[in-house]
């Protein structure tokens, strides 16, 4: 009778409650058992739909498991994004500029420090959304082969060797050193040959030999795998000998896991399976696109198409063993990331919540941008300025813009510093700053900032907007409260506007009236994510939609001075990382002369000048002069640029020209008539007070470019064209602006004592060293490139190719011996029969802090090269690809 009892107890038990009692029986609950055998019971006890749902992005959660949701989309490209306030390190092509090993993974580290303070924190709360987990979709690896490609900016420039350098101390520092556990996930992507043009990325043919393939494409992704052990790879949109990457057994299976032994998970780029059937005609719909991709090595979906792999199965296209397989690599990840172990075994959930945004992070992106600044002229000794100058203007569309400090894939900086506020802070109170625009940044596209409280109004005329905030996302209801906001200008992160709501389930809906000081032509925008609309006088004029990324969107107006004009702005959130902003560029027709006069009155002026990602990014719809859909068409900064660059010139102050800027910018008349030339890049958070401290002497630039500064677009072939002959410092032939690896110094360095064996065996490895000397009078860093020209190679080699560097301090005066040590993969070659091999044969080799070969302008620089040869002996020495 007591067994029956029991039972029908059991029996009335609701089923979650059951599956809770039982979770614990599990094997896969065994932190003891090992990894593989953990896996292995949790999918046995999977039904096939449910193994379905496992495999894109958004996985759902399966409660009879105790198995939770988990959302594998998130992003770290320098600095954790779109989740709350987070430190923003340089965008990746400006820190690859520093040269620095050392830094990237520094750098690195905090980042995975912050993801997983954040990490800790959402499942503190429950959550499991979208940017709320451990696997992150950084670095892109892909080469800069084009400076017209508008996502450039996120790699780390032209170069093979530079790239899978960076790149796998990136990977190490976000995945940690843990022997059991991974700290975070690192995913190299674009795999492979993906470089642009954006606006047919969904469609293109990469069309490369094998030569280009494996000595330019691929070295970097070998680099991460192999040696960085990176845990994931992103598939490319493009398709590849004919088929989608995503879709490619060549490349996710032959290349990765055969030949690099990678034993990771791979996913595809987002809604890229569906690129199959929608644009590349290779699958005819969803369920056999699923099928192709599952099949070929792709694991996880971004997008849908994956939901569809039932109707694959019913079909006979694909088999629940190929499922399990994907299945299996995906919750191994899980597992490695200790998501299904208590908290007390893994030693990264202790990283607290106040590891974020911390003051040594902040230090940190400082130091970043200082080593990441590149001085590509110094006429006279322009530079550096000094701190007694009476009065200094500063002036520029990007000289006050924090917007231009950040790239794209960016999270939200607390207190960003811009040139202006930088340099402000430098100097002492009686020193004069003053400041103008000049200019916008491009035809259309302007300095947007928050409409200021005094010129917005209630409906009974108070100062100020309504605010009704709704708890739901679709504003509906009545409102939880009502408020008068001073003005639309909110970021609440990870956080909700008040308590009363949910913090990833709210909405606002704000009324009132815009009433302009002057008459003209207003630029009104909006800002925010992931979805808003704006209303005008009754008409919607902007809307943005997208859980992915917050930009600037703006309408022209026209509105007189005192009269009213009703605005409506809707917000929705439905999973964090909120923010709203009405913002506004007041007619401005006195731009330029106010500039002209700023720039009389001062000692000197300093120049910020530039790009933004509101130029240059992913898949844009921008249509402006020398930018189409996220791509350049022209190498030159944008006309109203140009235009005030001159009409500064022409007032006959010194000019000290900032770039913020992602790709490579044909500044010829800058570099012919400017005093000096300061390339900062994105700089990120700390980005102001790094250009001050170059500007002022507090600290020595040595950075270098990672890319080639073209004179012209017309010096390159067809963007279209993947053959890597015209392209980048390894193949170029003419005269570039500026050369790759090029930067100066407020000192000068020497090289000496050469020491390279004049003859090594085939396959045997090479060591070298070099003597560096500090010749100048201040204390600096120094960036040694080493590169490598085969003499008499059998096929087509690179001009020379860089394959060893190393950033180093000296003090005046100081040397220091700088060790090298080549093997044969530094060595190789594709030859004719396709084969990768060390020729036998003399080899020329330089190092120094540049580029050798070069003369003109790209040659004023303040360090010098050594150059030496040696002869490869015996056979064809073949290694494997």
């Amino acid at each position: 009778m007591r067994k029956l009892r029991i039972a029908l107890i059991l029996l009335l038990l609701p089923v979650s409650i059951l599956a809770q009692k039982n979770q614990t029986h599990f094997l896969f609950r065994d932190p003891d058992l090992p990894l593989e055998e953990r896996v292995n019971d949790l999918v046995s006890h999977l039904t096939l739909q449910e193994k379905i749902s496992q495999l894109v992005y958004q996985a759902p959660a399966i409660d009879r498991l105790g198995i939770p949701a988990y959302n594998w989309w998130n992003e770290a490209l320098h600095g954790v994004a779109r989740a709350g306030y987070a430190t923003v390190f340089p965008q990746s092509i400006t820190v690859a500029g520093s040269w620095d090993k050392d830094l990237m993974y520094r750098e690195a580290t905090a980042i995975s420090d912050e993801a997983r303070a954040k990490y800790n924190e959402w499942i503190r709360r429950g959550k499991h959304g979208i940017y709320q987990g451990l696997t992150f979709w950084s670095p892109n690896i892909n080469i800069f082969r084009d400076p017209r490609w508008g996502r450039g900016h996120e790699t780390y420039g032209e170069d093979p060797h530079l790239t899978g350098m960076l790149g796998m101390e990136f990977v190490e520092g976000m995945q940690g050193n843990d022997p059991h556990y991974l700290k975070t996930v690192a995913t190299a992507k674009h795999f492979a040959v993906h470089s642009g043009p954006e606006p047919l990325r969904h469609k293109f043919e990469a069309d490369v030999s094998d030569r280009n393939l494996y000595e330019t494409h691929l070295p970097a992704f070998r680099k991460l795998v192999v040696d960085g052990k990176a845990y994931s790879v992103m598939g490319a949109y493009n398709l590849f000998r004919g088929l989608p990457c995503c879709g490619s057994p060549f490349l996710l299976q032959k290349i990765l896991r055969d030949d690099w032994g990678f034993d990771g998970y791979v996913v595809s780029d987002c809604w890229a399976i569906s690129d199959f059937f929608q644009f590349q005609n290779t699958a005819k719909d969803a369920a056999e696109a699923a099928a192709i991709a599952i099949k070929a090595g792709t694991d996880l979906n971004c997008g849908v198409a994956f939901s569809r792999l039932d109707t694959a199965i019913q079909r006979g296209l694909v088999t629940e063993a190929d499922i399990d397989k994907a299945v299996k690599r995906l919750f191994l990840a899980r597992f490695k990331l200790g998501m299904f172990d208590p908290a007390n075994r893994v030693p990264y959930s202790k990283i607290p919540y106040s590891a974020n945004c911390s003051d040594v992070n902040d230090q940190l992106a400082r130091e970043a941008a200082q080593k990441s600044i590149i001085l590509l002229k110094n006429e006279n000794q322009t530079l550096p300025l000094s701190k007694k100058l009476k009065t200094i203007a500063v002036i520029g569309p990007n000289a006050n813009n924090w917007e231009a400090l950040i790239g794209n894939y960016n999270g939200i900086p607390k207190h960003p510093v811009t040139v202006l506020k930088g340099i402000e802070n430098k100097l002492e109170p009686q020193v004069n700053v003053t400041y103008a625009q000049g200019s916008d940044l491009a035809d259309g596209i302007h300095d947007l900032t928050p409409v200021p409280s005094i010129y917005l109004q209630t409906e009974d005329g108070h100062q100020g907007i309504t605010g009704e905030y709704f708890a739901n996302a679709e504003l509906k209801g009545k409102p939880e409260f009502t408020r008068v906001d001073d003005q639309i200008n909110f970021y609440w992160g990870a956080d909700s506007p008040s308590p009363q709501l949910p913090d990833d389930n709210f909405s606002v809906r704000w009324t009132g009236y815009i009433v302009p000081p002057v008459t003209g032509t207003y630029h009104l925008g909006c800002w925010g994510m992931p979805t808003l609309d704006v209303f005008f006088e009754g008409k919607k004029i902007l809307s943005h939609n997208s859980e992915h990324s917050a930009f600037y969107h703006e309408k022209d107006v026209q509105m007189e001075a005192g009269k009213r004009y009703k605005v409506v702005y809707e917000y929705k959130n439905w999973y964090g990382d909120g923010d709203a902003k009405l913002v506004w560029a007041m007619p401005n027709p006195n731009m330029l002369k106010d500039a002209v006069a700023t720039a009389e009155k001062a000692d000197a002026v300093v120049l910020v000048l530039g790009l933004s990602q509101r130029l240059e990014g992913e898949e844009m719809p921008i249509k402006v002069d020398g930018f189409k859909g996220g791509d350049r068409t022209n190498l030159l900064l944008p006309k109203p640029q140009r235009d005030l660059m001159k009409a500064i010139k022409a007032t006959g102050k010194p000019v000290v020209l900032v770039l913020l800027n992602g790709s490579a910018l044909a500044i010829n008349w800058a570099a012919d008539n400017l005093d000096a030339i300061v390339s900062a890049g994105y700089a990120g958070q700390e980005g102001g007070n790094a250009v001050a401290d170059v500007l002022f002497g507090d600290y020595n630039p040595a950075g270098r470019l990672p890319v080639t500064y073209y004179k012209s677009v017309d010096q390159l072939p067809p963007f279209e064209d993947y053959d890597m002959k015209g392209r980048t410092y390894r193949y170029f032939t003419g005269e570039p602006l500026y050369p790759f690896g090029y930067g100066l110094s407020y000192t000068t360095f020497g090289y000496s004592d050469l020491q390279v064996p004049k003859t090594v065996a085939s396959g045997d490895s090479i060591p070298v060293s070099v003597k560096v000397t500090n010749t100048g009078s201040r204390d600096g860093d120094e960036v040694v490139e080493l590169y490598i020209t085969d003499e008499k190679a059998s096929t087509p080699r690179p001009i020379r190719e860089l394959e060893g560097f190393n950033r180093i301090n000296l003090k005046a005066g100081e040397s220091k011996v700088v060790n090298f040590k080549l093997g044969p993969r530094e060595l190789s070659m594709i030859n004719k029969r396709d084969n990768l091999v060390v020729e036998p044969g003399w080899f020329t080799i330089s190092v120094g802090g540049k580029q050798p070969g070069f003369s003109g302008r790209a040659d004023a620089a303040t360090t010098s090269v050594v150059t030496g040869r040696f002869n490869v002996t015996g056979k064809l020495f073949e290694l494997k690809k």
